[in-house]
Formats: C-alpha cells, sequence, structure tokens
C-alpha cells in the first residue's frame, strides 16, 4: 500500500542497522540503504529525546545531494536509565554491565527518525518503558556470549532470548525498542507522500 502511495518518490534509509531495514520492507515500501561515517558525538547537557532527535538530525545532515523526490530518513535509538544515555556498548564486559544495571529496574527506550527533503527536516520521536526482572549474572553471561549485543543501544534485543526471559512489563511501542516506531513512520511517510 505505501509503496503506491510512495510511487513518486525514492526512500533512501541511512541505517544499517537489518531490523530497521526488515521494518521497511515488511512495511512494503522499497528503500536504498545510503549509511554515511558520522561522529556520534552529542551536547553534554542534552537529556532524552533530546539526545536522539541531536543524532538522528547529525546524521541527515550528511546528505547535502537530495534530489526533489527524495526523502531522507535517519533514525537514533538511545536507552534512558539512571538520568544517563546508554547508547550501543563498547566490548562484551560493557555490554554485561550495562544489562546488570538494567536488571530489576525499569528504563525508557527512545527512538528518534528523522525526514528530509529538499523543502523540509521533521523530526518524531517515540518513548517505551521497559521492565527487566532481578537477572541472574549466568542468564546475563549466557546472553552477552551467545547473541550480539554490541550493535545494540542498551546492549539488549527486546526481541531475543533476553527479552524472552527477563523483560516483565513493557509500556509503549513494542517495536520501538527494537529500533523504529513503525505507526509513526507509516503516518508520516502517508503525510509526505501527499503533501
Amino acid at each position: 500500500m505505501l509503496n503506491t502511495i510512495l510511487k513518486n518518490h525514492s526512500i533512501i534509509l541511512a541505517s544499517g542497522s537489518p531490523r530497521r531495514q526488515q521494518f521497511f520492507k515488511d512495511l512494503g515500501v522499497d528503500v536504498t540503504i545510503d549509511v554515511r561515517a558520522v561522529d556520534e558525538i552529542y551536547p553534554e547537557h542534552l537529556e532524552k529525546e533530546e539526545i536522539s532527535n541531536y543524532l538522528a538530525k547529525l546524521k541527515a545532515n550528511e546528505f547535502k545531494d537530495l534530489r526533489p523526490q527524495d526523502i531522507l530518513i535517519t533514525s537514533d535509538t538511545i536507552v534512558w536509565h539512571k538520568n544517563e544515555a546508554l547508547g550501543k556498548p563498547k566490548n562484551l564486559q560493557d555490554a554485561k554491565d550495562m544489562i546488570t544495571s538494567l536488571s530489576n529496574t525499569t528504563h525508557e527506550v527512545i527512538t528518534s527518525v528523522c525526514f528530509k527533503t529538499v523543502h523540509q527536516c521533521q523530526i518524531i520521536h517515540s518513548t517505551t518503558k521497559v521492565s527487566f526482572k532481578e537477572l541472574t549474572q549466568d542468564e546475563i553471561e549466557y546472553y552477552v556470549n551467545t547473541y550480539q549485543p554490541l550493535d545494540k543501544a542498551g546492549a539488549y534485543g527486546i526481541q531475543e532470548w533476553i527479552g524472552f526471559i527477563g523483560i516483565t512489563a513493557i509500556e509503549g511501542s513494542y517495536f520501538n525498542v527494537m529500533g523504529l516506531p513503525v505507526h509513526l513512520v507509516y503516518e508520516m511517510l502517508t503525510t509526505l507522500a501527499r503533501s
């Protein structure tokens, strides 16, 4: 359905995330993948969605060569926990430390998505609260050593084993925790195609 609405547009997805790419495939949207290197550094005074909004826009700013029919989509996800942003872990020990800090607490997963065209730049975001049970060190070790936590904000994937056994409550969009608030992206693309 979306491909029909977007027939006069070219969608560029600036994301190397296999999960985000799969979301667009599942939405029936043909995208061109174009990932450009960006130093994901943000001002220290920013908090929560200010950080993910800033980083999503920073990624979009790399694209100065858009054509009139192009809609560029960039995105960034952070985990906000104990007044601190958790991005992707630097190594396996960092991943273990992150998951240990999330154990038996509730945190927020915030994803911002930037839509850029020749004429405009709009950013949306979604926040989801996620609660973990008290995880054992054996459970944390097993997850970190068996899965790939290094490419995930907060060092975990909700759709993976740790999510199955560890998450006790979720408030908000499940898909947002996977890296894209798909319902909001659908609405924005529909609006942009008709404007």
